[in-house]
């Protein structure tokens, strides 16, 4: 490995390692008092460490645009979201996560671009996506933490690791409530 890459590694490992410390903090009990299933501290760490090894082998590929991808992990399940080219480079992304240590399976929650995104589509999908997240965060029903939001062309994905269905309808209500929204997809699972 060059030096570039082992110091790249090394502050997403640490970074990530820090946001699960700062976001095992804030849990606290769910509706209706039903525990999510629980992950031990080890385990969070090592996913958090499986999740920056594979954004890192991602960014290291020059065939994967990993710029449009969210890469979430829970018990080494690893779940790539977003939007690619085409399929040559779906392929490419799963076959670099899966040769990642301690990825034990590859969800592919992945979705096709449609046609070439412009500035004006870059900038109106950042606000959509802004908003939808704020939106998330203020809604105290929704671990919002656990969810990832991506916008191509007004249309939203959302992806991640959801408590129950009823946190997943929920955030889909607000993506869809969202001025500028065309389309809503679906990828969150709920965790095991």
């Amino acid at each position: 490995m060059n030096t570039t890459f082992q110091i790249r590694l090394l502050s997403v490992v640490i970074s990530a390692g820090l946001m699960a410390s700062i976001s095992a903090c804030g849990k606290g009990a769910t509706e209706a008092n039903v525990a999510p299933p629980s992950l031990s501290v080890g385990t969070e760490i090592d996913d958090s460490v499986v999740t920056a090894q594979v954004k890192s082998a991602l960014l290291d590929n020059a065939e994967v645009k990993s710029f449009d991808l969210k890469v979430e992990t829970r018990k080494g399940e690893v779940m790539l979201s977003g939007f690619v080219d085409n399929s040559a480079q779906m392929e490419r992304a799963i076959a670099v996560t899966r040769g990642v240590s301690g990825v034990k399976a590859v969800a592919n929650k992945m979705d096709f671009k449609g046609q070439a995104t412009t500035v004006g589509n870059k900038i109106d999908d950042g606000v959509i996506t802004t908003k939808i997240r704020a939106a998330l965060l203020a809604d105290s029903s929704v671990k919002s933490l656990d969810i990832a939001v991506v916008t191509h062309q007004g249309e939203v994905q959302l992806s991640g690791f959801v408590n129950n269905q009823a946190q997943m309808e929920q955030a889909m209500k607000i993506a869809r409530d969202t001025q500028g929204v065309s389309n809503v997809g679906n990828e969150m699972s709920l965790k095991k």
